[in-house]
This record gives C-alpha cells, sequence and structure tokens, in this order.
C-alpha cells in the first residue's frame, strides 16, 4: 500500500501545479542546478553510449543535456552540492555509478524555509521517502513540512518499519500497528510519542 496513491487531484493542488505547469520552463540547462528538488528516474547506460558529458563537476558526476531534460551519471544521490535530487530505481543504492534522467519540468523550487514537502510510505516495500508538493496526487491535502522536518520524521519512520524493540507495550500485531502509527504520522501534526500513548 503506497500512502498518497490516489487517483484525483485536491482543487488547491491543481491550481498550484496549473501554474507550476506554466512556469516549467524556467529550469534548463543553466539553472536547473540551483536550488531544486528532483527525482530522477534510473535508465539504462545505453541512453548515453555515443554522448560526451556536456559537463562534468568537480566530485565527477557527468551531465548530458538534451531539449527536454539532463541525464546524470553519478555514484551519489540525494543530496547534491546545493539540491536534493533523488533516483527513484527499482534496485537497491549502492556506490556503483547509476544514471539517471529528468525532464527540465520535473525540477522544482527548493528552499529550507516554506513547507514545501510530504511523507510518501509503502509499507510492502518498507520505505519512506519525501516528495515535492507539487508532485502531489490525491483527494486529501497531506502534511507539508520543511525539508528538515520531513528529513527528521523519514527517520522516525524508518525505525518504526524495521525495527521491533519499540512495540512490545502493545497488543496488536506489529503490522497492524506500524500502519498506524505511521499513517497517522505522516497525515496529522501529532507527534510520535503522542500517538504512542493514545494507543496504549
Amino acid at each position: 500500500m503506497l500512502l498518497s496513491n490516489i487517483c484525483y487531484l485536491h482543487p488547491d493542488i491543481y491550481l498550484r501545479q496549473t501554474i507550476s505547469y506554466l512556469y516549467a520552463m524556467q529550469y534548463n540547462r543553466n539553472n536547473f542546478h540551483k536550488h531544486t528538488f528532483c527525482v530522477f528516474n534510473e535508465v539504462n547506460f545505453s541512453e548515453i553510449a555515443s554522448k560526451q558529458p556536456n559537463y562534468t563537476s568537480d566530485s565527477g558526476s557527468a551531465y548530458y543535456f538534451t531539449d527536454e531534460g539532463v541525464f546524470r551519471l553519478s555514484n551519489h544521490w540525494g543530496r547534491a552540492a546545493k539540491c536534493k535530487w533523488r533516483l527513484q530505481s527499482t534496485q537497491d543504492y549502492d556506490k556503483r555509478l547509476r544514471l539517471g534522467y529528468a525532464k527540465w519540468t520535473d525540477f522544482q523550487d527548493d528552499n529550507s524555509s516554506e513547507k514545501l514537502y510530504f511523507i510518501e510510505v509503502d509499507f510492502e516495500a518498507k520505505t519512506a521517502a519525501y516528495q515535492h508538493k507539487n508532485n502531489f496526487i490525491g483527494t486529501e491535502l497531506p502534511i507539508f513540512r520543511t525539508a528538515s522536518d520531513a528529513s527528521k520524521m523519514i527517520k522516525q519512520i524508518r525505525n518504526l518499519l524495521y525495527s521491533e524493540d519499540w512495540a512490545r507495550h502493545f497488543d496488536m500485531k506489529i503490522d497492524d500497528l506500524r500502519e498506524v502509527i505511521v499513517s497517522e504520522l505522516v497525515s496529522t501534526s501529532k507527534t510520535l510519542q503522542q500517538i504512542k500513548s493514545g494507543l496504549l
């Protein structure tokens, strides 16, 4: 089950995404690296087989530009300089070189002060990640948080998903308990302690 995987757009989100779409062309090869959030999709190395990089960073990441977007060949994802760039992949992340692709329209504004992010949780895969509010699809608005608050919450969620020590005082089955607590954690402003206390 994937939280936020709902079929319809909330009117506020629809308006925000429409405005975002109208200004989407603001990102290009000259400014996509300036305080942005983006989810790159992993692609095969054959996509750049006959290409030379247009730019190589000091850390060794190589960039291949197209009219519609950019390929990034790198062994580090997540934080990249002043940006938050995540690699969407079906494989577990390691330190190998991975190739990702994103359209210019996939890049979103990022800053440390605004509440720009919400949390996505996949209970079956036991994963949690933050996503930009302009990418939300659903009918019920989630709780939006700053990047710092979202990162702290993801650490809490991952502990809930992978550890069992915290659950010893509860009577509920661990999987059901995880889903109840995490779902309330990402959809309300309650703290983890408040949610646990309410279940005892």
